[in-house]
C-alpha cells in the first residue's frame, strides 16, 4: 500500500458566548446548601449552572452530541435529570457533575420530566407521544404508557395516590392509575392544545393552560375518601351498598364516561381565571409549596397569582358571612342561609405582572419562609434575569436583582475575526461587538454597534473595523472600548471587507454595486494633541450587480469580487482592469478565498456547491457538493491548500483542494453556522451559529487517516440505523396501553452480544473440562488443564462465574432490551446457570428480574421443551426460598433501623421522621378501612 497523505485532526476545544439556550427550561438547583442562588440552564448539549448573585458559571454538566430539551432537579436537590433531543435522559450528580444513569426509551425529544415526591421514580413525556415511568434507584425503566395522539407537554405525579396526570398537544388531559398502568379518565374540555398544567390546594385542584387566555380550574375529589365511613360504621356498609349503586347508576346516566373509573377520582370544571395575555400559554407552574402560581405566554409578561390555603379560605368565608349578616340586619331581612361562597378569583388572586426585557422562554420560582418570592427567567435573547417579590408588602412589586448577559450576544453573531497574535477573537452581532480572550474564553470588551456584517482587526490589533447593514464603517479603539469614528461607506449593506496584503488599507464591497478602496491614516483632532487612526477613501470600482464578497490575492495583484449574478469577477488591483470571470454556480457566491500561494480560488455558493478554480486561467478544477444547505463561509488554512467551509446545515467541513477530498466534519452546532474564522497560525477555528453559541476548534497532534475516518462514519451511520429499526416484539403480545420502557439501541445489541459470547465461552470450557476429565481418567493421573486467557484475566474464575460477571455488567436500564434480542438457543443454558447462581445465593434480585422476563417472553417455547421441565421445577424451589430469605433480611434491617431511630429519639428527645411516620400510619389506617369495607361488602 502506498503512503497515504496524513492530516491533523481538529477537535472541539470549547463552547462559549452562550448564557442559555432557549430550547429547554430553567430550574433552581441546590448547590452548597443554598436553594435559591444557583440556576441550571440548557446550553446546547451541555447544562450550565450559574450563580445568579455573582453572575459566574459554577458548574458545567457535559453532554454528548444532542441538544438539551428539558431539565428537572430531584426533590433532594442532589441530582438533575436532563432530557435530550434524541429522547435519551441522563441523571447528573450535582456534587460531582458526572452522569451515572442513562435512560433510553423515547424516539423523539423529551418534552417533560418530573420526579415523584420521594425522588425514587422519574416520569418522562416526549414528542413521540409516549409517557415512560423510570425507576431511578434500580436505574431501569418500569413501563411505557401509550394513549396520547400528539406530543406530551406536561407530566405530574400525585403525592397521596399512585396516580399520574399527563397533558398533550392532542387537547387531552389523561389520568393514569400506576398500580394497574392504565388510563382511567380523560378530560376533554379543551378546544386547543394543552400547553401547561399545575396542581394546587394540596392536590385538590388542577389548573390547565391551553391556546387561549383562559386558565381552566378543575376540582379533584378522591371518591374513596368520600365513601369511606368512620371506623365503627364500616360494618354497616352492606346495608348502604344499594344506595351507592343507585348513585353510580345516576352518575352513569349523567355522564357516559363516568363508569368504573369514577371509583378513583372525580374531576369537574369549577371555572376559569383569565390571563392578560391573549396568546397561548408557554409555561404554567407553581412553586414547591403550591402557594404561588405563575404563567407566561409568547410575550414579555410573567403573571403571578397567589393561591389561598384552606385556613385563609375559611377566614375569608367567615368575614364574608359577617358582612352578609350585617347587610341582612340593616335591610331587616332574615339571616342569610349558608349560601355565601368565595369566587374562584378570590381564592386565586392576581399578585402582580413582571415585565422582562425580552420574550420569556421559561421560568422557575422559589418561595422563602420569610414570604419572599425568588423568580428566575430564561429569555429568548441569551439572558437570565432574576427577580425578588415581597409578598407581604401592601402592593407587591418585583425588583430585578441580577441579570446575566456578559457571556454572550443578544442576537446571532454574523462576523468573526482573529487577531494577528492568535489570542483575541472578535465577534459582532446586531447590537454589540465583543472581544474574547481565546485561552480563558472571557469577554474582555463589549462595545455597542449597529447591525454588523463583516469585521477585521487593524494591523497592530489595537483597533477594529466593523462593516454594518446600514452601509457604515465603525472604527473602535480596544484599549478604551470606545467608538472612534463612523464613516458612511456604502449606500447599502457592507457585505464584505478584506485587508490588503501590504496591511496599509482594506477594501469593502457593498449592496450599492461598489467596491471601495480605503487606506489607514493618522489624523489629529482639534480637541486632542495626539493623533488617532482614521480611514481614507482612495478609489472606487463601480459594478453592475450587488457585491457579496471581496478578496485580495496574496501578492496584491488581483482582486476577486463575487456578484449577485452568480459570477465571480477578477480584476487587476493597480489598473482595476477586468481579468477573469468565473461562472458556473447556479445561485450567488456567498463566500470565497484565495490560497496563500495565489494559485487557487475557492468559491462557496447558495447552491450548496464549492468550486475550486485555478487563478491563472480561471479554469474550474472541481465542483464539490459540500453541504445540505447554503455554504455560508469559507477560508483557507494558512500555508496549505486545505480549507474549511461552514454551512446552513449546521456542519463545518475541512477539504483538500489538491486532492478534492473531504477530510473531516466538525459536528457540534445545532443550527445554521453563519461564519467562521481561522487563526493566523492555523491552529484554531472559531465558528458562530444561530444556536447563539460560539465554538472553538483546536488542531490536535493526532494524525487523521481518511480510510479510518470513512470507516468511523459508516459505523456511526449503522448505529443510527439500528436505533431506527423496528423494535423487537414479544410473542403473543398485542399493542396495548402499556409497553416496555426501553428501546433497541446499539448498546443493547452489544450487551446481548457480550452475553452470547460469554455463554459460548462457557459451553466451550465445559466441553474442554469433560475432555480433560476423560484424559485424566485414561492417563490415571492429573494432567495440567490449560486456563482460558479471558478467565485468567478475571483471576482464573470458573466459566459459570464469568457468565455472571458479564451479566452483572449489563446496565440495569438496558437489561430487558438486551434479553429481548437474545436468541432462544442461549436461553436454556442461561436458565441452568440461573439455577446454579440462585442456589448459591448470588445476585438474587438481578437474576430473578431477568428470569421472570425470560419466562414472560419465551413462555411458549420454555413450557413446550421437556428438557427444561426439571430446570424450571428446581428454579421454582430455589427462587422462592432465596427471595423469602432476602425479604427476611430486609425485614430484619428495617426493624433494626427503627430500633436505632427510637434509640436516637430517646437520647436527643427529638421526634425524627415524625411526618413520614404519621403519613405511613394514616395510609395504613385507610388501607385497613378499605379492606374492612371490601370484606363487609363481600
Amino acid at each position: 500500500m502506498g503512503l497515504t497523505r496524513q492530516y491533523l485532526r481538529y477537535g472541539p476545544a470549547a463552547l462559549f458566548g452562550l448564557v442559555a439556550s432557549a430550547r429547554g427550561n430553567v430550574a433552581f438547583v441546590a448547590l452548597r446548601g443554598e436553594r435559591a442562588r444557583c440556576v441550571a440552564v440548557p446550553a446546547c448539549e451541555h447544562v450550565f449552572v450559574w450563580d445568579t448573585r455573582k453572575g459566574e458559571k459554577v458548574l458545567i454538566l457535559k453532554g454528548l452530541k444532542q441538544e438539551v430539551s428539558c431539565l428537572c432537579p430531584s426533590p433532594d436537590g442532589l441530582h438533575l435529570a436532563v432530557g435530550y433531543e434524541d429522547g435519551s435522559i441522563r441523571v447528573f450528580s450535582l456534587l460531582s457533575g458526572e452522569s451515572n444513569i442513562t435512560f433510553n426509551g423515547h424516539k423523539a425529544a423529551v418534552t417533560a420530566l418530573q420526579y415523584d415526591h420521594l425522588g425514587g421514580r422519574l416520569v418522562s413525556g416526549s414528542k413521540d407521544t409516549d409517557v415512560i415511568v423510570w425507576d431511578v434507584i434500580n436505574e431501569s425503566g418500569l413501563y411505557r404508557l401509550r394513549g396520547h395522539k400528539d406530543a406530551v407537554t406536561q407530566v405530574l405525579f400525585l403525592k397521596e395516590k399512585n396516580l399520574l396526570v399527563t397533558s398533550g398537544k392532542d387537547t387531552l388531559v389523561k389520568w393514569w392509575d400506576l398500580d394497574t398502568q392504565h388510563c382511567f379518565k380523560t378530560l376533554v374540555g379543551h378546544r386547543t392544545e394543552v400547553w401547561g398544567m399545575a396542581l394546587i390546594s394540596e392536590e385538590k385542584r388542577l389548573i390547565t393552560g391551553s391556546g387561549d387566555s383562559e386558565l381552566r380550574v378543575w376540582d379533584i375529589t378522591y371518591i374513596q375518601e368520600v365513601k369511606d365511613p368512620d371506623e365503627p360504621e364500616s360494618k354497616k356498609s352492606k346495608r348502604s351498598s344499594p344506595g351507592l349503586e343507585e348513585n353510580t347508576e345516576e352518575n352513569e346516566s349523567l355522564e357516559l364516561d363516568e363508569c368504573p373509573e369514577e371509583r378513583l377520582v372525580k374531576c369537574s370544571k369549577v371555572g376559569s381565571i383569565m390571563r392578560e395575555g391573549r396568546d397561548r400559554i408557554v409555561t404554567l407552574a407553581t412553586d414547591r409549596t403550591g402557594k404561588i402560581l405563575a404563567c407566561h405566554g409568547t410575550d414579555v409578561v410573567l403573571e403571578v397569582f397567589s393561591v389561598l390555603s384552606e385556613e385563609e379560605v375559611q377566614k375569608k368565608l367567615e368575614k364574608k358571612m359577617k358582612k352578609a349578616k350585617k347587610k341582612a340586619k340593616q335591610n331587616s331581612e332574615e339571616e342569610p342561609e349558608g349560601n355565601v361562597e368565595l369566587s374562584l378569583q378570590e381564592e386565586i388572586q392576581r399578585v402582580t405582572n413582571i415585565r422582562a426585557s425580552s420574550k420569556i422562554k421559561s421560568f422557575d420560582l422559589i418561595l422563602s419562609p420569610k414570604g419572599e418570592l425568588k423568580i428566575v427567567l430564561l429569555l429568548q435573547n441569551n439572558i437570565i434575569e432574576s427577580y425578588n417579590l415581597n409578598l407581604l408588602a401592601q402592593v407587591p412589586q418585583a425588583v430585578r436583582v441580577s441579570k446575566i448577559t456578559i457571556g454572550g450576544h443578544r442576537s446571532d453573531v454574523r462576523t468573526l475575526a482573529f487577531s494577528s497574535d492568535n489570542i483575541a477573537i472578535l465577534s459582532a452581532a446586531a447590537e454589540s461587538v465583543k472581544i474574547w480572550n481565546r485561552s480563558t474564553l472571557q469577554c474582555i470588551r463589549t462595545m455597542d454597534c449597529e447591525y454588523a456584517l463583516c469585521s477585521l482587526f487593524v494591523p497592530g490589533d489595537r483597533q477594529v473595523v466593523v462593516g454594518t447593514k446600514t452601509g457604515k464603517l465603525q472604527l473602535y479603539d480596544l484599549a478604551s472600548g470606545s467608538l472612534m469614528e463612523t464613516v458612511n461607506a456604502h449606500d447599502g449593506a457592507v457585505w464584505s471587507i478584506a485587508l490588503s496584503p501590504d496591511q496599509r488599507g482594506f477594501v469593502t464591497g457593498g449592496a450599492d454595486k461598489c467596491v471601495k478602496f480605503w487606506e489607514f491614516e493618522l489624523v489629529k483632532d482639534e480637541s486632542s494633541i495626539q493623533k488617532r487612526l482614521s480611514v481614507k477613501h482612495v478609489r472606487v470600482l463601480q459594478l453592475d450587480e450587488d457585491v457579496l464578497c471581496v478578496r485580495y490575492s496574496p501578492n496584491q495583484k488581483l482582486l476577486a469580487v463575487s456578484l449577485l449574478d452568480c459570477t465571480v469577477k477578477v480584476f487587476y488591483v493597480d489598473t482595476l482592469k477586468f481579468f477573469l470571470s468565473l461562472y458556473g454556480h447556479k445561485l450567488p457566491v456567498l463566500c470565497m478565498d484565495i490560497s496563500c500561494d495565489g494559485t487557487l480560488i475557492v468559491t462557496g455558493s447558495a447552491d450548496r456547491n464549492v468550486k475550486i478554480w485555478g487563478l491563472d486561467f480561471g479554469d474550474c478544477h472541481r465542483s464539490l457538493f459540500a453541504h445540505d444547505d447554503s455554504v455560508m463561509y469559507l477560508q483557507f488554512v494558512v500555508k496549505s491548500h486545505l480549507f474549511f467551509t461552514a454551512g446552513k446545515d449546521g456542519k463545518i467541513k475541512q477539504w483538500d483542494a489538491d486532492k478534492f477530498e473531504h477530510i473531516q466534519t466538525l459536528e457540534g452546532h445545532h443550527q445554521e453556522v453563519w461564519c467562521l474564522a481561522l487563526s493566523p497560525n492555523g491552529d484554531y477555528v472559531v465558528s458562530a451559529s444561530h444556536d447563539k453559541s460560539l465554538r472553538l476548534w483546536e488542531r490536535t497532534r493526532e494524525p487523521l487517516v481518511l480510510e479510518e475516518e470513512r470507516e468511523m462514519q459508516r459505523e456511526a451511520e449503522y448505529e443510527e440505523s439500528v436505533a431506527k429499526e423496528e423494535q423487537p416484539v414479544v410473542a403473543g403480545e398485542t399493542q396495548g396501553e402499556t409497553g416496555l420502557a426501553g428501546k433497541k439501541t446499539i448498546e443493547t445489541i452489544k450487551a446481548a452480544e457480550r452475553i452470547m459470547e460469554a455463554i459460548e465461552l462457557y459451553r466451550e470450557e465445559m466441553a474442554k473440562l469433560k475432555e480433560h476429565e476423560a484424559i485424566c481418567k485414561a492417563a490415571g493421573k492429573e494432567v495440567p488443564f490449560p486456563v482460558n486467557p479471558i478467565l485468567r484475566a478475571y483471576g482464573s474464575i470458573t466459566p459459570s462465574a464469568y457468565v455472571l460477571e458479564v451479566f452483572k455488567k449489563v446496565k440495569s436500564s438496558e437489561l430487558e432490551e438486551s434479553l429481548l434480542v437474545l436468541p432462544f438457543s442461549y436461553v436454556p443454558d442461561l436458565l441452568r446457570l440461573f439455577n446454579e447462581y440462585i442456589h448459591q445465593g448470588s445476585e438474587v434480585e438481578l437474576l430473578c428480574r431477568a428470569l421472570l422476563f425470560l419466562l414472560k417472553i419465551h413462555f411458549g417455547q420454555i413450557t413446550s421443551n421437556h428438557m427444561l421441565v426439571t430446570v424450571i421445577e428446581n428454579l421454582k424451589k430455589t427462587t422462592i426460598s432465596r427471595v423469602s430469605e432476602a425479604r427476611d433480611v430486609l425485614g430484619f434491617n428495617m426493624a433494626g433501623l427503627q430500633f436505632l431511630k427510637r434509640e436516637i429519639e430517646a437520647k436527643d428527645e427529638v421526634t425524627f421522621f415524625a411526618d413520614a411516620t404519621d403519613r405511613f400510619e394514616e395510609k395504613k389506617k385507610k388501607r385497613k378501612k378499605k379492606e374492612k369495607m371490601v370484606l363487609a361488602v363481600l
